[in-house]
């Protein structure tokens, strides 16, 4: 039996909102954590509880998911850039500290000392809660 690479798609993508709802009850929500960057898909923004694909690129070593993502990385320069929340200043995703949010998207920061002040707010509700990412296609 052959299957549709549309209905493989939507399996797999269901399977992993189901994994988001579950693993996300487990952190209070508006609470982030510094996460390890290998940990992370930098094309997707979402944290995952295995290392991900290294990509090199001028020295410096980003992670995607997958094929796709790991393409992107090194194709894409606007892939490897995130702009931190409290600074609003851009910061390369290599250099990043990362924090994961409750549905497991992530954020990027220039420095510790901006996470920390920005999970202060976002403990004290001060700032703006982002829904993950999404839209996202494995190929």
């Amino acid at each position: 039996m052959r299957i549709n690479p549309v209905s493989s798609q939507i399996l797999f993508f269901s399977a992993f909102f189901a994994v988001v709802l579950f693993f996300g009850t487990a952190q209070a929500e508006g609470t982030l954590s510094i996460v390890e960057n290998e940990k992370v898909c930098m094309v997707t923004d979402m944290h995952f509880p295995k290392k991900q694909i290294p990509v090199t690129v001028d020295n410096k070593t980003y992670y995607g998911c997958c094929e796709n993502c790991k393409e992107t990385l090194a194709k894409d320069s606007k892939a490897r850039v995130a702009i931190d929340p409290l600074s609003g200043k851009p910061v390369d995703k290599s250099k990043a500290v990362i924090a994961v949010r409750a549905d497991h998207s992530v954020v990027y920061f220039e420095s510790k000392k901006n996470f920390e002040k920005y999970s202060k707010s976002a403990k004290a509700g001060k700032v703006e809660s982002k829904p993950a990412a999404t839209g996202h296609v494995h190929h």
